[in-house]
C-alpha cells in the first residue's frame, strides 16, 4: 500500500512539472524573406546598365531577416536590425506596404493583434481582431532542417504588384497612380511542423497546428533558417504601446489619403525636379 501511494505522488509531481514547463515554453525563429516583382522600364528613358542597377537595388529592398519571438499564446515579429545599403542620391524609392508591420504583436488567446507601422514619419498602432484563416490541409510533407513539415494552402485575393520609373513628366505613370490596384486570386502555401506545437508563424500567417516554417504567396517567400527553443536570456514579449491607435480599415484609408497628398505635392514641384528617378511600389491595401 505504501508503494502504491508513493507511485501516485511521484506521477502527480511529474505531470505538474511538465504542465509548468509547457506554460513557460518559448522560442525564437529566424526568417528570411524574398519577393518577386516585375518592373517594366522604358529603354528610351533608362539604359541597360542603370536598368540592372535599379533592379538589383529593388531586389535588396525585399531581402530581409525577421525574428519571431513566441510562447504558447503570444508572439512578436520584427525585422532584425541592420545597417541598410546607401541609396543613390538621384534615385528615390517609395515602397508602401500596408500588409507589412514594423513590429507585429499577436495574441492568439485573445484573438487580436497590434501592428506598429511608421508612415511618412508618423507612428500608428493598428489594433484589430485576428481574422480566421481558412486553411486547407494537404497530403504532402517535406523536411525543413530537422523538422518534418506538413503542407496547407489557402486562397487569397491580392493586389497585382506593379512598378515604374517617373522621369520628369511621365504622364503614363501619373495616370496609373490614381487607379485602383488590380486584384487576382493566389494560392498561399504554408509548411508547418507539429514538432513545435504552437499555432503561430511569420508575418500575417498563423492558425495551423504547428509553427509555420515556410510560406509562399506567389510573389513573396518566407523561410525559417533557425529555431531556438527556450533560449536563455530571451526578452519578454512586449506589445507595442506608442503611436496613434487605429483599426486596419482606418489605417489603410489614412495611407491612401497621404499617398494622394504626396502625389499632389510632387506634381506641384515637378518643374523643380533635377531629372532624378523615382520608383514607386504599392503592395497591399
Amino acid at each position: 500500500m505504501v508503494t502504491i501511494i508513493r507511485f501516485i505522488i511521484v506521477t502527480t509531481l511529474t505531470l505538474a512539472t511538465f504542465s509548468a514547463s509547457a506554460q513557460n515554453f518559448k522560442g525564437e525563429a529566424t526568417y528570411k524573406t524574398k519577393r518577386k516583382v516585375d518592373i517594366k522600364l522604358d529603354s528610351t528613358q533608362v539604359n541597360s546598365e542603370m536598368h540592372q542597377k535599379m533592379l538589383e537595388m529593388f531586389k535588396k529592398q525585399f531581402e530581409k531577416t525577421f525574428i519571431l519571438s513566441f510562447n504558447k499564446e503570444e508572439s512578436l515579429y520584427k525585422e532584425e536590425e541592420k545597417l541598410g545599403a546607401p541609396q543613390p542620391s538621384n534615385v528615390q524609392m517609395v515602397i508602401v506596404n500596408t500588409d507589412e508591420s514594423d513590429i507585429l504583436y499577436r495574441n492568439l488567446k485573445e484573438k487580436r493583434y497590434t501592428s506598429k507601422n511608421e508612415v511618412f514619419g508618423k507612428i500608428f498602432l493598428i489594433k484589430d481582431t485576428l481574422p480566421k484563416l481558412e486553411w486547407t490541409f494537404e497530403k504532402e510533407t517535406k523536411n525543413i532542417g530537422e523538422y518534418t513539415c506538413f503542407k496547407a494552402t489557402m486562397k487569397h485575393m491580392v493586389p497585382i504588384v506593379t512598378g515604374g520609373i517617373s522621369i520628369n513628366d511621365d504622364k503614363d505613370l501619373k495616370a496609373n497612380e490614381n487607379k485602383e490596384p488590380q486584384m487576382e486570386e493566389t494560392t498561399i502555401t504554408a509548411w508547418y511542423t507539429t514538432q513545435i506545437p504552437i499555432s503561430n508563424g511569420p508575418a500575417r500567417y498563423y492558425g495551423l497546428p504547428g509553427l509555420i516554417l515556410e510560406v509562399n504567396d506567389g510573389t513573396e517567400t518566407i523561410v525559417c533558417s533557425k529555431v531556438v527553443l527556450n533560449p536563455e536570456g530571451n526578452a519578454d514579449i512586449v506589445e507595442p504601446r506608442k503611436g496613434k491607435v487605429v483599426n486596419q480599415a482606418d489605417f489603410e484609408s489614412i495611407v491612401e489619403k497621404r499617398m494622394q497628398e504626396e502625389n499632389e505635392r510632387r506634381e506641384s514641384n515637378r518643374n523643380d525636379d533635377d531629372g532624378g528617378h523615382r520608383i514607386e511600389i504599392r503592395i497591399g491595401g
